[in-house]
């Protein structure tokens, strides 16, 4: 990456999604960033009237070039009114200078200024940076686990199904305010190695299923680069899913909330560890008083 491209991405511009023009280039992102088929885009002759209901739409731009957005679309959940954030898309170029880190925190002032506190999203639970990005940075929790929730698709990205954790993001909850002023809580490390692991990233990257002990916190590790895992070994990218998938939904089915996401070393190397305990469950409900930090 050169040094005038990192240079743009300190000063993106965030901006609200209106010209037909801008829509066609969200049409066009979501074929780069996805690589999926015509028919599997959200036009954007579609997203004209989501706006005109309540949709929030906005664009991350380097000059006149859109390279990210993220569309949130207007709900009830339980009766309460919520912001469903259905995509979020970063030029690859352009990922990890904190473009969707910055694109969910004006989401979260739109939703706020629309008397909206709770916005929720989907996400493939091997991708490590999106888990990094939405525990550790965020602050969400989730307490959902979808199987092969969109199906089978195109895009080069779903090779091994399209299973998501569904997250909760409470934009008022202390635990948020604290993630957002203060970063990824390090003081949590201690829980990870004393709670037993469901799934171990072990020997040549292999995935060690013990299953769930019963205990009220335990640990799911992924490994850093499903993708590249994809490319090299796509049997064993096949073994994660299907490793974590049996994880996630007995640890889920008996009470525990995905809380937390670490970056740590795990055999001589990298891995992710997702933390859940079912104190997630309070600290997700915690709220505060006072100004929330802006971005």
């Amino acid at each position: 990456m050169t040094a005038d491209l990192v240079k743009d991405a300190a000063v993106i511009e965030l901006r609200d999604i209106k010209e037909t023009s801008e829509l066609r280039a969200v049409e066009d992102l979501q074929q780069e960033v996805w690589g999926c088929s015509d028919r599997e885009i959200l036009p954007g002759l579609a997203l004209r009237p989501l706006l005109e209901i309540g949709a929030v739409l906005l664009g991350a731009f380097s000059g006149t070039e859109m390279v990210g957005f993220v569309l949130g679309l207007p709900g009830l959940e339980s009766g309460r009114a919520i912001l469903h954030s259905d995509m979020l898309a970063v030029k690859a170029e352009y990922r990890s200078h904190g473009v969707g880190y910055k694109l969910k925190l004006r989401q979260r002032e739109q939703a706020l200024a629309k008397g909206i506190d709770r916005i929720t999203w989907t996400f493939d639970p091997l991708q490590s940076r999106n888990a990094y990005l939405n525990f550790a940075k965020l602050g969400v929790t989730a307490d959902r686990y979808k199987i092969n929730y969109y199906g089978e698709t195109s895009s080069f990205l779903h090779s091994t199904g399209t299973d998501r954790l569904w997250v909760t993001w409470e934009l008022k909850t202390d635990r948020v305010r604290q993630r957002l002023e203060h970063g990824p809580n390090q003081r949590e490390l201690l829980r990870v190695a004393e709670a037993p692991t469901m799934v171990q990233v072990g020997e040549h990257n292999a995935p060690v299923l013990s299953g769930y002990s019963g205990a009220d916190s335990s640990v799911i590790e992924i490994p850093i680069g499903i993708d590249s895992l994809v490319e090299t070994d796509p049997r064993l990218a096949l073994r994660w899913r299907e490793a974590t998938r049996t994880a996630f939904t007995s640890a889920i089915d008996a009470g525990l909330v995905v809380e937390d996401f670490f970056r740590l070393e795990r055999m001589e190397q990298p891995a992710g560890v997702y933390l859940l305990s079912k104190e997630g469950v309070i600290s997700r409900n915690r709220t505060i008083s006072g100004k929330m930090p802006m971005p």
